[in-house]
């Protein structure tokens, strides 16, 4: 602001253009813009990593895809960030996509930014699986939850857990196919559920299980509390039509984001993981409401 100020001063005396009094401002409100909304990332869990999780909604074939495509969207999203990202699990559909998958999505503050993704994501588009060429509309929901790190404590007793062995799916060679190495281990006092098959040993993917049911123990702990706090957003919502939190229309070439109102009208871009838009309209929103 200072910089801008001292041009401003030089342009009324005839020193400078215009044009670098412009550039100047736009950088001030670029840099403003960023501060006011990191300023957003206020809470001690905005700063982890995240899982984040896909599941593909009532539709069949439709809506595996449409799973399929949010699952590349975000891993495109977190490499163009600069975050580490890796599949956990993975449930492939029955002709085509996934009926659900699960991403680990390493990174400082990777929380924090995709935190806005949970809900449901909607898809209107011209379907490639219908003959007639028809209108489609289909679901999947995003859930996203922060990987605790060693400074939270989250206490799991080996008595409330129940394990499960089976035979990992998908790509991996015959070791991954062959033996009993994927685990599913129930937590009995609350229900929660988790696989894992992403490691190719079964006491690695054991320790990622344990890993796993912490950050759903922690975010449940999260969702408590602010649902105290009487947050809406904390509420997790139904598969189906009128609860969907964005909605990409691809035959008339727009995404919205019901919350914000933000709208992009690139959807090959928001598609190939453009997100920032988005992810900063919902950090600004969500400040303003608090």
């Amino acid at each position: 602001m200072e910089e801008l100020d001292v041009l401003m001063e030089f342009q009324n005396e005839g020193e400078v253009s215009e044009e670098e009094v412009e550039e100047q401002y736009q950088k001030a409100l670029a840099r403003i813009e960023d501060v006011e909304f990191r300023s957003t990332l206020d809470q001690e869990e905005d700063e982890l990593s995240c899982l984040l999780e896909i599941n593909a909604g009532a539709g069949g074939t439709e809506a595996c895809d449409w799973a399929e495509m949010l699952y590349r969207m975000y891993v495109m999203y977190g490499e163009k960030s600069g975050y580490k990202v890796k599949e956990l699990n993975r449930v492939d559909g029955d002709v085509a996509g996934v009926k659900s998958v699960e991403l680990e999505i390493a990174g400082d503050y990777a929380y924090g930014w995709l935190k806005s993704e949970n809900g449901v994501h909607r898809l209107v588009r011209v379907s490639p699986y219908n003959s007639q060429g028809k209108r489609m509309t289909s679901f999947a929901s995003v859930f996203v939850h922060p990987v605790i790190d060693d400074s939270i404590e989250i206490e799991v007793n080996a008595s409330d857990l129940d394990w499960d062995t089976f035979r990992a799916s998908g790509a991996g060679g015959q070791h991954v196919n062959k033996t009993e190495s994927a685990v599913r281990v129930r937590h009995l006092p609350s229900g929660i559920v988790v696989e894992c098959q992403a490691e190719r040993s079964q006491h690695m993917n054991r320790e990622k299980a344990i890993d796993m049911l912490k950050s759903r123990l922690y975010e449940k702990a999260l969702e408590e509390k602010r649902a105290a706090k009487n947050d809406a957003e904390s509420q997790k919502m139904k598969n189906e039509w009128g609860s969907q939190i964005r909605s990409y229309v691809l035959d008339d070439r727009r995404v919205k984001d019901h919350r914000t109102q933000y709208e992009n009208r690139n959807t090959d871009a928001v598609l190939d993981g453009d997100l920032d838009g988005f992810l900063k309209a919902f950090l600004m929103w969500d400040g303003k409401k608090k």
